[in-house]
Protein backbone atom coordinates (compact mmCIF):
# COMPACT_ATOMS: atom_id res chain seq x y z
CA UNK A 1 0.00 0.00 0.00
CA UNK A 2 1.28 3.67 -0.99
CA UNK A 3 1.95 6.70 1.61
CA UNK A 4 -0.81 7.94 0.31
CA UNK A 5 -3.35 5.56 0.42
CA UNK A 6 -1.91 4.19 4.07
CA UNK A 7 -3.11 8.34 4.68
CA UNK A 8 -6.17 7.96 3.23
CA UNK A 9 -7.06 4.75 5.38
CA UNK A 10 -6.07 6.63 8.47
CA UNK A 11 -8.14 9.73 7.43
CA UNK A 12 -10.84 7.27 6.97
CA UNK A 13 -10.43 5.43 10.09
CA UNK A 14 -9.92 8.79 12.76
CA UNK A 15 -13.42 9.81 11.21
CA UNK A 16 -14.54 6.77 12.22
CA UNK A 17 -13.58 7.05 15.58
CA UNK A 18 -14.86 10.43 16.25
CA UNK A 19 -18.12 9.83 14.42
CA UNK A 20 -19.32 7.09 16.31
CA UNK A 21 -17.48 8.31 19.54
CA UNK A 22 -20.62 8.21 21.50
CA UNK A 23 -21.40 3.86 20.73
CA UNK A 24 -17.68 3.15 21.18
CA UNK A 25 -17.73 4.96 24.34
CA UNK A 26 -20.82 3.08 25.66
CA UNK A 27 -19.27 -0.57 24.57
CA UNK A 28 -16.00 0.55 26.12
CA UNK A 29 -17.31 1.35 29.43
CA UNK A 30 -19.34 -1.78 29.73
CA UNK A 31 -16.25 -3.60 29.81
CA UNK A 32 -14.26 -4.92 32.47
CA UNK A 33 -11.42 -2.81 32.02
CA UNK A 34 -13.14 0.28 32.31
CA UNK A 35 -15.91 -1.06 34.88
CA UNK A 36 -13.77 -3.60 36.73
CA UNK A 37 -12.42 -1.43 39.15
CA UNK A 38 -15.77 -0.60 40.84
CA UNK A 39 -16.30 2.95 39.97
CA UNK A 40 -19.73 4.55 38.66
CA UNK A 41 -20.60 4.49 34.71
CA UNK A 42 -20.44 8.15 34.01
CA UNK A 43 -17.01 7.74 35.04
CA UNK A 44 -15.69 4.88 33.30
CA UNK A 45 -17.22 6.37 30.22
CA UNK A 46 -14.94 9.53 30.94
CA UNK A 47 -12.10 7.59 31.18
CA UNK A 48 -13.55 5.51 27.69
CA UNK A 49 -13.37 8.78 25.81
CA UNK A 50 -9.81 10.26 27.31
CA UNK A 51 -8.62 6.66 26.08
CA UNK A 52 -10.22 6.61 22.63
CA UNK A 53 -8.81 10.02 21.92
CA UNK A 54 -5.22 8.65 22.80
CA UNK A 55 -5.90 5.99 20.48
CA UNK A 56 -7.32 8.47 17.36
CA UNK A 57 -4.41 10.51 18.13
CA UNK A 58 -1.75 7.62 17.34
CA UNK A 59 -3.83 6.58 13.87
CA UNK A 60 -3.79 10.37 12.64
CA UNK A 61 0.09 10.73 12.97
CA UNK A 62 0.38 7.68 11.64
CA UNK A 63 1.48 5.59 15.13
CA UNK A 64 -1.22 3.28 15.32
CA UNK A 65 1.95 0.24 16.26
CA UNK A 66 3.97 2.55 17.89
CA UNK A 67 3.61 2.17 21.46
CA UNK A 68 6.20 5.31 22.69
CA UNK A 69 3.40 7.68 20.32
CA UNK A 70 2.35 10.96 21.57
CA UNK A 71 -1.28 9.91 21.34
CA UNK A 72 -0.36 6.35 23.78
CA UNK A 73 2.49 8.36 26.04
CA UNK A 74 -0.70 10.93 26.87
CA UNK A 75 -2.97 8.85 28.63
CA UNK A 76 -0.78 6.54 30.11
CA UNK A 77 -0.97 8.12 33.86
CA UNK A 78 -4.89 7.05 33.56
CA UNK A 79 -3.67 3.44 32.27
CA UNK A 80 -1.29 2.94 34.99
CA UNK A 81 -4.78 4.38 37.58
CA UNK A 82 -6.51 1.81 35.62
CA UNK A 83 -4.29 -1.50 35.82
CA UNK A 84 -3.59 -0.39 39.09
CA UNK A 85 -7.63 -1.54 39.80
CA UNK A 86 -7.04 -4.62 38.64
CA UNK A 87 -5.95 -6.79 41.51
CA UNK A 88 -4.65 -10.19 40.53
CA UNK A 89 -0.72 -9.86 39.25
CA UNK A 90 -0.73 -13.35 38.72
CA UNK A 91 -3.04 -13.06 35.65
CA UNK A 92 -1.84 -9.91 34.35
CA UNK A 93 -0.51 -11.54 30.63
CA UNK A 94 -4.29 -13.65 30.70
CA UNK A 95 -6.71 -10.41 31.84
CA UNK A 96 -4.94 -8.09 29.60
CA UNK A 97 -5.40 -10.33 26.45
CA UNK A 98 -8.89 -10.36 27.77
CA UNK A 99 -9.21 -6.58 28.09
CA UNK A 100 -8.11 -5.55 24.76
CA UNK A 101 -10.19 -8.63 23.04
CA UNK A 102 -13.27 -6.75 24.90
CA UNK A 103 -12.22 -3.31 23.31
CA UNK A 104 -10.93 -4.80 19.97
CA UNK A 105 -14.07 -6.81 18.87
CA UNK A 106 -16.65 -3.90 19.50
CA UNK A 107 -14.41 -1.72 17.89
CA UNK A 108 -14.59 -4.21 14.71
CA UNK A 109 -18.13 -4.53 15.08
CA UNK A 110 -19.07 -1.34 14.48
CA UNK A 111 -16.61 -0.85 11.49
CA UNK A 112 -17.97 -3.33 9.54
CA UNK A 113 -21.37 -2.02 9.89
CA UNK A 114 -20.22 1.38 8.12
CA UNK A 115 -21.09 1.60 4.66
CA UNK A 116 -17.48 2.02 3.46
CA UNK A 117 -16.27 1.21 -0.34
CA UNK A 118 -14.66 -2.45 -0.55
CA UNK A 119 -10.62 -1.05 -0.35
CA UNK A 120 -11.18 -0.08 2.78
CA UNK A 121 -12.44 -2.25 5.07
CA UNK A 122 -10.29 -4.73 5.19
CA UNK A 123 -7.28 -2.28 5.59
CA UNK A 124 -9.30 0.04 8.12
CA UNK A 125 -9.84 -3.02 10.11
CA UNK A 126 -6.11 -3.87 10.35
CA UNK A 127 -5.25 -0.72 11.14
CA UNK A 128 -7.57 -0.59 14.16
CA UNK A 129 -6.88 -3.84 14.92
CA UNK A 130 -3.24 -2.82 15.27
CA UNK A 131 -4.20 0.40 17.81
CA UNK A 132 -5.73 -1.48 20.01
CA UNK A 133 -3.24 -4.46 19.97
CA UNK A 134 -0.75 -1.62 20.84
CA UNK A 135 -2.55 0.02 23.68
CA UNK A 136 -2.18 -4.06 24.96
CA UNK A 137 1.18 -3.61 24.53
CA UNK A 138 1.25 -0.16 26.53
CA UNK A 139 -1.04 -1.57 29.16
CA UNK A 140 1.12 -4.56 29.30
CA UNK A 141 4.23 -1.90 30.02
CA UNK A 142 2.67 0.21 32.82
CA UNK A 143 1.48 -2.83 34.76
CA UNK A 144 4.87 -4.27 34.60
CA UNK A 145 6.50 -1.07 35.13
CA UNK A 146 4.10 -0.54 38.14
CA UNK A 147 5.12 -3.97 39.29
CA UNK A 148 9.05 -3.35 38.88
CA UNK A 149 8.40 -0.28 41.51
CA UNK A 150 6.57 -1.65 43.97
CA UNK A 151 9.68 -4.58 44.54
CA UNK A 152 11.76 -2.36 44.16
CA UNK A 153 10.18 -0.18 47.08
CA UNK A 154 9.57 -3.81 49.42
CA UNK A 155 13.55 -4.53 48.38
CA UNK A 156 14.30 -0.92 50.01
CA UNK A 157 12.32 -1.48 52.61
CA UNK A 158 13.51 -4.89 53.74
CA UNK A 159 16.84 -3.36 53.41
CA UNK A 160 16.27 -0.29 55.79
CA UNK A 161 14.45 -3.06 58.26
CA UNK A 162 17.60 -5.09 57.97
CA UNK A 163 20.36 -2.70 58.59
CA UNK A 164 18.79 -1.24 62.03
CA UNK A 165 21.05 1.18 63.82
CA UNK A 166 20.79 0.71 67.62
CA UNK A 167 21.49 3.14 70.58
CA UNK A 168 23.96 1.01 73.36
CA UNK A 169 24.71 3.67 75.12
CA UNK A 170 24.51 7.73 75.20
CA UNK A 171 26.83 8.69 72.51
CA UNK A 172 27.38 4.57 70.86
CA UNK A 173 25.66 3.23 68.04
CA UNK A 174 25.69 -0.13 67.14
CA UNK A 175 24.77 -1.25 63.52
CA UNK A 176 24.47 -4.79 62.75
CA UNK A 177 24.90 -6.53 59.06
CA UNK A 178 23.33 -9.60 58.29
CA UNK A 179 23.80 -11.63 55.63
CA UNK A 180 25.46 -10.69 52.18
CA UNK A 181 26.02 -6.68 51.54
CA UNK A 182 24.81 -5.65 47.76
CA UNK A 183 25.14 -2.18 46.98
CA UNK A 184 21.66 -1.20 47.38
CA UNK A 185 22.55 -2.58 51.03
CA UNK A 186 25.43 -0.91 51.77
CA UNK A 187 23.99 2.72 50.27
CA UNK A 188 21.11 1.86 53.26
CA UNK A 189 23.48 1.14 56.11
CA UNK A 190 25.93 3.83 55.76
CA UNK A 191 23.01 6.48 55.19
CA UNK A 192 20.75 5.04 58.02
CA UNK A 193 23.89 5.23 60.34
CA UNK A 194 25.07 8.47 59.47
CA UNK A 195 21.52 10.15 59.88
CA UNK A 196 21.56 8.47 63.53
CA UNK A 197 24.86 10.18 64.40
CA UNK A 198 23.87 13.28 63.17
CA UNK A 199 20.46 12.87 65.21
CA UNK A 200 21.72 11.32 68.53
CA UNK A 201 25.31 13.28 68.15
CA UNK A 202 27.00 9.84 68.73
CA UNK A 203 30.76 9.80 69.33
CA UNK A 204 31.54 6.45 68.27
CA UNK A 205 29.32 3.93 65.98
CA UNK A 206 30.05 0.31 65.69
CA UNK A 207 29.88 -1.56 62.50
CA UNK A 208 29.09 -5.39 63.39
CA UNK A 209 30.18 -8.10 60.52
CA UNK A 210 29.00 -10.97 62.74
CA UNK A 211 26.50 -12.34 60.46
CA UNK A 212 28.26 -10.89 57.34
CA UNK A 213 29.49 -14.85 55.95
CA UNK A 214 32.23 -13.73 53.55
CA UNK A 215 34.00 -10.48 53.14
CA UNK A 216 35.13 -9.35 49.66
CA UNK A 217 36.86 -6.39 48.06
CA UNK A 218 33.58 -4.86 47.52
CA UNK A 219 32.24 -5.06 51.45
CA UNK A 220 35.75 -3.77 52.55
CA UNK A 221 35.36 -0.80 50.88
CA UNK A 222 32.11 -0.39 51.79
CA UNK A 223 33.36 -0.95 55.35
CA UNK A 224 36.08 1.71 54.92
CA UNK A 225 33.92 4.28 53.27
CA UNK A 226 31.45 4.18 56.39
CA UNK A 227 34.20 4.73 58.43
CA UNK A 228 35.57 7.63 56.97
CA UNK A 229 31.81 9.39 56.62
CA UNK A 230 31.66 8.91 60.37
CA UNK A 231 34.74 9.96 61.17
CA UNK A 232 34.21 12.96 59.15
CA UNK A 233 30.76 13.75 61.11
CA UNK A 234 32.81 13.44 64.55
CA UNK A 235 32.60 9.95 65.39
CA UNK A 236 35.20 7.07 65.28
CA UNK A 237 34.25 3.84 63.54
CA UNK A 238 34.94 0.62 65.38
CA UNK A 239 34.58 -3.15 63.23
CA UNK A 240 33.63 -6.10 65.15
CA UNK A 241 33.05 -9.65 64.81
CA UNK A 242 36.05 -9.81 62.43
CA UNK A 243 36.03 -13.72 62.67
CA UNK A 244 39.83 -15.60 62.24
CA UNK A 245 38.00 -16.86 58.48
CA UNK A 246 37.33 -13.20 57.71
CA UNK A 247 40.49 -12.36 59.02
CA UNK A 248 42.59 -14.70 57.00
CA UNK A 249 40.58 -13.64 53.79
CA UNK A 250 41.47 -10.19 54.01
CA UNK A 251 44.88 -10.48 54.37
CA UNK A 252 45.00 -12.68 51.37
CA UNK A 253 42.97 -10.00 49.06
CA UNK A 254 45.11 -7.26 50.65
CA UNK A 255 42.77 -5.45 52.65
CA UNK A 256 44.03 -2.63 54.75
CA UNK A 257 41.88 -1.43 58.34
CA UNK A 258 44.65 0.37 59.75
CA UNK A 259 42.95 3.66 59.92
CA UNK A 260 40.09 1.82 61.58
CA UNK A 261 39.36 0.42 64.90
CA UNK A 262 38.55 -3.09 64.93
CA UNK A 263 37.51 -5.57 67.49
CA UNK A 264 36.36 -9.99 67.59
CA UNK A 265 33.27 -9.11 69.42
CA UNK A 266 30.84 -6.87 69.43
CA UNK A 267 31.50 -6.65 73.98
CA UNK A 268 34.95 -5.55 72.71
CA UNK A 269 33.76 -3.14 70.59
CA UNK A 270 31.35 -1.68 73.40
CA UNK A 271 34.03 -2.01 75.89
CA UNK A 272 35.93 0.31 74.00
CA UNK A 273 33.63 2.68 73.19
CA UNK A 274 32.93 2.59 76.49
CA UNK A 275 36.58 3.90 77.37
CA UNK A 276 36.09 6.41 74.51
CA UNK A 277 33.28 8.21 76.49
CA UNK A 278 35.24 7.62 80.07
CA UNK A 279 33.42 5.34 81.45
CA UNK A 280 34.20 1.69 82.14
CA UNK A 281 32.95 -1.93 83.32
CA UNK A 282 33.12 -2.51 86.64
CA UNK A 283 32.20 -5.89 88.26
CA UNK A 284 29.65 -5.97 91.45
CA UNK A 285 29.88 -9.61 92.22
CA UNK A 286 30.34 -10.81 96.17
CA UNK A 287 34.16 -10.11 96.08
CA UNK A 288 33.57 -6.42 95.11
CA UNK A 289 31.07 -5.81 98.13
Amino acid sequence: MTASADHEISSIVSEFLDRRREPIVAEWSASQFFAGGGGDREQAAIDCAEVLTGVRRAVVAGDADNPAADGFAGIRTLLEVLTAQQSDDSRLVVDTAASIRSLRDPLLRLWHEENLADGAVVPGAILLGAAVDTLGLVLLDVALSAGRDTIASQREQLAELSTPVIKLWDGVLAIPLIGTLDSMRSQVATESLLQAILDQQARVAILDITGVPTVDTMVAQHLLKTAQAARLMGAECVISGIRPQIAHTMVQLGIDLEEVVTRAKLADAFTYALGKLGLSVVGTGPGDL
